[in-house]
């Protein structure tokens, strides 16, 4: 097989695992095939392959679906050891669950979007799309705006331009004076609030974590329904989180005073 030939099949087995990626509940060959625009032959042969090396399973019972398999989360799992950032947030995360009773999420910036790389539930139980590993977008959500307030407007712009600011619903900014102003406000308090911008009915407070040049790395938050943060709740978990990113911040060698 020629380079050109090995790339194909390299292109088309990234395209079977991010499709089986998205699916909690796994998919059948024919669905599978579907999504990803191959022959059913050519995608059993690579799931084959795929399966062999412990890159996906197979239920061996009634519906015979295929999931990601453990060799992905042995990769994933490195990959998120290796974030410094995670290790040395870990412990405020769980403090700030613990002491608010809420979600508490741990985010990195990966180009106009953040990932989820770790989450600490409260003690109350809410219904919330989040999870390690998926991705939201940064004008909508709390933790998003904290990153985008540590950068310049014209880098702002540049990130958000091709997709430019969608709206999730009916409190989502979608124009960039408003977004602008917005931004100034997050710098000025020291955290960012999502008013059910990204989500109905979920408020999310964030707040930026820096390294030791100044660059933003991550950013955590404290979501909860509309019900527990509440309006005149908010400047408490703002300060909670804040003073949490602040020490964060410090242990990535960000200096105290600058």
């Amino acid at each position: 097989m020629g380079e050109s030939g090995s790339v194909q099949v390299l292109e088309r087995a990234l395209k079977i695992l991010e499709a089986l990626a998205q699916e909690r509940e796994g998919l059948g060959l024919n669905e599978l095939s579907r999504r990803v625009g191959l022959h059913k032959s050519t995608a059993y042969r690579l799931l084959k392959t795929l399966k062999e090396y412990g890159y996906v399973d197979q239920d061996t019972y009634e519906h015979k679906k295929y999931t990601l398999g453990l060799k992905i989360l042995e990769l994933s799992g490195s990959l998120l050891e290796g974030l410094d950032v995670r290790k040395i947030a870990r412990p405020y995360l769980e403090q700030l669950a613990a002491e608010t009773q809420e979600v508490a999420h741990l985010v990195i910036p990966d180009g106009d979007e953040a990932v989820y790389v770790d989450k600490v539930e409260g003690n109350r139980t809410i219904r919330m799309y989040s999870r390690i590993g998926r991705r939201v977008p940064l004008h909508s959500t709390a933790v998003g705006k904290a990153i985008l307030a540590c950068l310049p407007w014209p880098e702002v712009e540049r990130l958000l331009r091709d997709k430019g600011l969608r709206r999730f619903t009916s409190r989502t900014i979608a124009d960039w004076t408003t977004l602008a102003h917005h931004l100034e406000q997050v710098r000025r308090q020291g955290y960012a609030v999502d008013d059910g911008e990204n989500e109905e009915g979920i408020r999310c407070v964030g707040a930026a974590i820096l390294d030791h040049r100044g660059s933003v790395v991550a950013a955590l938050s404290i979501s909860g329904s509309e019900m527990h943060i509440t309006p005149d709740r908010i400047p408490y978990l703002g300060k909670l989180v804040r003073e949490a990113a602040k020490e964060i911040s410090r242990r990535m060698g960000f200096p105290e005073k600058r």
